[in-house]
């Protein structure tokens, strides 16, 4: 079967830039001295300390790079090399790897241990090949910890929406333990333009507590 480009795949093809563009909006961002660690700060307070952390989609380092910087191991991967090599410059410490997240296999480039929370921010969720989306969440979900978490966010005005994550969480074998409105845990309603969710893996039929 063909692998299907993803949706951020699409752009670049049609806007070789595209990557650089992103880069450079970043470290003007970053020179600004505006606040990047956001879903960094939500995420550590979900975590123990020294916990492990797979950035998934990690564009260019920022939520990485601050998670390990607050002790955490990290892994960051990404499908854009430019991206990759960027994260790779600024943020010394995490390993950050180019890598396909629908088709992702940690343990078989040799990274074993499973991860305690798993991260998607910056509308990762929105750049997949469309259709991917649960396919994608169940991959990811293989490679969390026996109580690990997936933390996601995404605007809602993406061509992919609430409701479309609900049914992919639960076709992925996942259950929304919390839904926000923001990553500075403002309340989610049905007007909200953006989503915040932690997953957990379904509990089995029988399975005690």
């Amino acid at each position: 079967m063909t692998r299907q480009p993803s949706r951020w795949e699409a752009i670049i093809a049609a806007n070789p830039a595209h990557s650089t563009w992103y880069v450079e909006r970043f470290r003007a961002m970053r020179e600004q001295g505006a606040d990047l660690d956001g879903e960094a700060r939500l995420v550590d307070a979900m975590l123990a300390r020294g916990s492990r952390v797979l950035d998934a989609g990690a564009g260019t380092g920022r939520v990485g790079g601050a998670l390990h910087a607050r002790g955490h191991t990290v892994v960051g991967v990404d499908v854009d090399p430019v991206l990759v090599a960027e994260a790779e410059a600024v943020y010394p410490g995490p390993t950050w790897l180019q890598g396909d997240l629908t088709t992702l296999d940690l343990p078989a480039r040799g990274i074993a241990e499973p991860f305690d929370a798993v991260v998607l921010a910056g509308n990762v969720l929105t750049f997949l090949a469309p259709g991917s989306h649960a396919e994608t969440l169940a991959t990811l979900a293989r490679h969390l910890a026996p109580e690990g978490r997936i933390v996601l966010g995404f605007g809602t005005a993406r061509d992919y929406d609430v409701a479309q994550l609900a049914d992919d969480v639960t076709t992925a074998g996942l259950v929304e333990d919390l839904r926000l409105g923001t990553w500075d845990l403002r309340p989610w309603t049905p007007d909200s333009s953006f989503v915040v969710a932690v997953l957990r893996a379904a509990r089995r039929t029988g399975a005690t507590a």
